[in-house]
Formats: C-alpha cells, structure tokens, sequence
C-alpha cells in the first residue's frame, strides 16, 4: 500500500465513524451536515491509474467511504446551484473541469477552488472518442485543458495532476502520455449514469445501489444537468442515513490558501465542447442532439424551477437568480447532452 495514502487509510480506521461524525457536526449552521469525513493526501509519483471500472487499483477507502466527483464543468446555473448544495453539507468533492468550459467561466473555477474542492481537468473540449485520437490530438486535448484550467485559477499551484478521460475512452495512446505528463488519470468505481437523461430519484436510485454492492467508492456525477442538481440534496441525505463518509482527495504540495475572486463571467452561446462526427450520416455534430434534447429540457427546467421556488419559498416575489439565468443557458444546457457519456 502507498506510504501516504495508506497512513491516511489506517488513521481513518483508527478514528472511526464515531470521529467521522464528529468532523461532521462542525459544519457551521449545520449541525445535521453530512461533512467531510477526512482528507485523503496521495502522492501522484505513486498512483498512476485508480477506479475499479477500468483499473486493478482504486484510492485506499475504509468501508461506507466515498468519493464524490464531478465532470464536464463549470456551467451555469448548474455548477453554481451544485456548489450551493455542497456548502451547505460542507462536502468537499473534486471536479475534472474541460478547459474551454473553464476559460469562460473562470469565476466558478475560481468559487470552486476557494470553497475548498479539488480541481483536476478533463481535456480542452471533451471529444467523445478519445481513444481513437491521434498522439499530437491526444497532446493538445491534455495540454490544452490544463493551459485553460490553469489560467481560470491564476495560479498553476492551485491545479491538482488529476485527469479524467472524456468518455472514460482509455487507450495505449492516452495512457502512455499522460504517465509521461505525471498526472493521475481517474476512472470510477461507481456511475450514477445521470447523463442519460433519467430523473433525480432514479439517480439517487442508481448511485445508492451501486454504492451499496461496493462499500465503498468513487463516484462519478456531472455538475452539468439539471436532473444531478436536483439528485444532489437527496443523495447526499441518502448517504449520510446509510451511514457514508465523504472523503477528499488532495495531491501532496503546496496549494495557494486562496485566488482572487473575479466578477461572473456572461454566459457565451458557443462554450459548449463539440462532440466529434463519428459517422459520414451526421452532417452536423450539433443537430443529432438537439433534436433529442428538446424533448426533455422543457421538462427538466421547469422541475429545477420548482426546485428552487421550493428552496427560497420566503421569497417567493422575488425570482431566484439562477431561474433568471436560465433562459440565457438554454442554448449552453441543450449541448450538455453532447457529452452523452461521462
């Protein structure tokens, strides 16, 4: 077992839940929060690939241990409402950020940053079929997201070498580079599958049951749709009930205490990663699913609104800032679903 991480492993069977429970209630305002059960510092020099679903190895976990994280970001109103959720169970989760979602929208990066989650990255713009990308492609997805994630945050050393591939679409190719990068490539060890357009509480479903057959996990979500947002409360109610401990992952070094704040940046029509043609038929990589997407963003807003009418039901004259947001994001929400995988 890695020298770092296993100490920590060990630490947190010694503490145990009752400990667990007890970092749990310092959540200020909060004394129900689920919290963050311990933090988990791992060597990158010593982990190269981790989750269950495509690797030997995952992170060193106690039973009923979980790590929350979540890809394809930053979006908003979606990222902004998912980081509202976390605040207030003071959970701390680690995002896998795409770079060109992240250079229009470096305030969130930058709110994520300083509320104390990890960021890693998840390629420039999230291409779906990564595993057949050529080496100089594979070098600019990788590079280029990190370039555009590091300049969101303003400071290279608020980075951490934690990398998702896109669609989880591994290769020798992929691999290879980024060990040669020394970054720590993520899998999962359980999917909520909330990018298949199910509803809240089938996700919360799904998540709970799959956590439940492993003990333990990472878990892989998407702060991009709007049914997540509304799972996330549920979710993590059902994790603390069933007695589940979040722990955080952090890369040993040095990281900035915080980064400037900077104003919110206006929502751009043409941020959202494009999916690649993966057939001669499809003469625009967009239209595909903005058919399928149509019939269910009505749908989907319309609940995130009652969600959030429900959330600020003292004020109910006056309209919620992420509601007035969204008409603005339909356009950016309808190409969430490009990223149909992971």
């Amino acid at each position: 077992m890695r020298l770092v991480a296993g100490c920590c492993f060990l630490l947190a069977a010694a503490l145990g839940p009752a400990m667990a429970g007890e970092l749990a209630a310092e959540c200020p305002g909060h004394p129900e929060a689920l919290g963050t059960s311990r933090v988990l510092t791992i060597n990158p020099g010593e982990f190269s690939r981790i989750g269950t679903m495509q690797y030997k190895e995952s992170l060193p976990l106690a039973d009923h241990e979980v790590v929350l994280t979540f890809d394809d970001g930053p979006i908003p109103p979606y990222s902004n409402i998912i980081l509202d959720t976390l605040a207030s169970q003071c959970v701390k989760v680690t995002y896998f950020l795409v770079g060109e979602m992240a250079r229009n929208y470096p305030a969130v990066v930058r709110r994520m940053y300083n509320e104390g989650h990890t960021i890693g990255t998840h390629s420039y713009d999230h291409p779906l079929i990564f595993q057949h990308l050529s080496l100089e492609r594979v070098t600019r997805e990788v590079d280029g997201g990190i370039a555009s994630v590091d300049a969101a945050l303003g400071d290279p050393k608020a980075l951490s070498p934690f990398f998702r591939i896109p669609g989880l679409g591994r290769s020798q190719t992929v691999e290879d580079y980024l060990t040669e990068k020394s970054l720590v490539t993520w899998s999962a060890d359980v999917v909520a599958d909330d990018w298949r357009h199910i509803g809240a509480k089938e996700i919360v479903k799904r998540a709970m049951r799959r956590l439940d057959e492993k003990g333990r996990g990472i878990l892989l979500l998407h702060d991009i749709h709007p049914a997540t947002v509304m799972a996330l409360p549920s979710l993590l109610k059902e994790l603390k009930d069933k007695g589940y401990h979040v722990v955080q992952v952090v890369a040993a070094g040095e990281r900035p205490q915080s980064l400037p704040d900077l104003v919110a940046s206006p929502i751009h029509e043409e941020a959202w990663p494009r999916v690649l043609k993966t057939s001669a038929s499809t003469t625009s990589d967009e239209t595909p699913l903005r058919h399928r997407i149509k019939k269910v963003r009505a749908s989907a807003h319309a609940a995130l609104r009652h969600r959030i009418k429900k959330t600020h039901a003292g004020k109910r004259h006056r309209r919620p800032a992420a509601v007035a947001s969204m008409p603005a994001s339909d356009h950016a929400a309808s190409r969430a679903s490009q990223q149909s995988e992971f």
